[in-house]
């Protein structure tokens, strides 16, 4: 099991496919949190039946037409969030981040997102705001750029393409 996390703490991001060469110089992160894995066996009344595959597939096609590419991790530890949030601060436009449970108990992560620069979208694919009590408490909500909850794996493409319109109204106002 250590070799394993030791392998998630060096980063072990996933690019367009693995295709490095083919960068553009503008970078999205797409960043989710714990038992994202699971996503289509882990409840998928809830969830869907959509797998994490299927998800990084749909941003990566979206930024794509938008001239973006797209540098995926996921993680079911906190402080490999936070390294990979740090990491995004400094290389990336912007990020779409579903931190999953850590929404509503990670100041650890809070705190990430609030000291880089780059926009972030918060995502959930479920409607947080229906379901458990504990559920409707984000405390990464109020630093994030925008939100985007209950719209399925398809609101990944929504805050995709939101996202992308923040970072360019913010270009185009800086030219």
């Amino acid at each position: 099991m250590r070799a394993e996390y030791d392998k998630l703490t060096e980063c072990d991001y996933s690019v367009n496919g693995g295709d490095f060469l083919n960068m553009t110089s503008k970078k999205l992160y797409l960043v989710n949190g714990p038992n994202l894995n699971l996503l289509g066996k882990r409840e998928p009344d809830t969830y869907g039946k959509s797998r994490l595959e299927d998800v990084v597939r749909l941003v990566q096609n979206t930024a794509e037409e938008k001239g973006y590419d797209v540098i995926h991790f996921q993680s079911n530890h906190e402080g490999d969030l936070v390294d990979c949030i740090q990491k995004a601060g400094e290389e990336a436009e912007g990020i779409i981040l579903n931190p999953a449970a850590y929404t509503h108990t990670s100041v650890a992560i809070r705190d990430a997102i609030s000291a880089i620069a780059p926009p972030v979208i918060e995502v959930h694919i479920s409607n947080v705001h229906r379901r458990e009590s504990f559920r409707h408490q984000s405390f990464t909500a109020p630093v994030c750029d925008g939100q985007v909850v209950g719209f399925g794996v398809d609101g990944y493409r929504l805050a995709t393409l939101g996202l992308i319109e923040r970072i360019e109204e913010g270009r185009n106002k800086n030219e």
